[in-house]
């Protein structure tokens, strides 16, 4: 049985990538910080081996007692080794406010949700995942390479990513591929825990303004998680654009 961990795991595109990866007949550790979340998770996808483990991943002992965790589950399920890391997990809500009011402790929570967290689970990571042939990869965002106003601490972190994902490709390399998925507009509302559910509204220009026609689900990002880890042999330190097109549209004012 092939392995992976998904960070971020119990709700939105994570819990999109969990079920995928469960479907498709992996083992997998879906980490998150919501303990109701991950309660709901475990509870809809019994008795598949999925294990879950409440975290924060920008919290160095938090991430070491997660290893320790999955070290005994994979035991357990007679898996060794570690196939796949799908940091995901981070702060979701992109604006931060005006620059002069942001805080450093609000700086640092962004960063820490997003990029410390993908340093301290790929520093983890890789000794699993280099006797296995495995791959990384990281959740980034279009958001990495285009922004709204008061986004900056969400833009950072983001960015930060699509740079570790090519320095630790070279560095990592031949044994362990690492690549990025930067989603753009996602509609995560019914994959949230019951409290937080929604269904979607979208008006007839939110749809039209992608040239797909549609906006993006956690499926179109588990759809290119599968594809990195079972059929890009040959792809690393790659960002790679999910957002329907909207990246190339050239936007000017009527």
């Amino acid at each position: 049985m092939r392995t992976a961990i998904v960070t971020g795991g119990a709700q939105g595109i994570g819990r999109g990538v969990v079920e995928r990866l469960l479907g498709d007949g992996w083992g997998v550790m879906a980490i998150d910080s919501d303990r109701v979340a991950l309660r709901e998770l475990a509870e809809a996808h019994a008795p598949r081996p999925l294990f879950t483990h409440q975290a924060d991943v920008g919290d160095e002992a938090a991430v070491a007692d997660a290893f320790a965790a999955f070290a005994g589950w994979s035991n357990d399920n007679d898996a060794e080794g570690l196939d796949l890391l799908v940091s995901n997990a981070g702060i979701a809500d992109p604006v931060s406010g005006p620059i002069e009011k942001l805080s450093l402790a609000d700086w640092r929570r962004w960063q820490d949700s997003h990029l410390t967290g993908g340093f301290l689970m790929t520093r983890s990571a890789v000794p699993l995942l280099r006797g296995r042939g495995g791959a990384i990869i990281f959740i980034a965002s279009t958001r990495a390479f285009q922004s709204e106003p008061e986004t900056e601490a969400y833009a950072a972190a983001k960015g930060g990513l699509v740079a570790l994902t090519h320095a630790l490709a070279v560095s990592l390399g031949p044994d362990i591929r690492v690549n990025a998925i930067c989603p753009g507009w996602i509609e995560t509302g019914p994959w949230q825990k019951a409290s937080a559910r929604s269904e979607p509204e979208h008006r007839p220009i939110d749809r039209e303004q992608h040239p797909v026609g549609r906006i993006g689900t956690p499926d179109d990002i588990a759809d290119a998680v599968v594809y990195l880890a079972d059929h890009a042999g040959f792809t690393t330190g790659q960002a790679l654009v999910i957002d329907g097109g909207m990246s190339r549209r050239m936007i000017y004012a009527a």
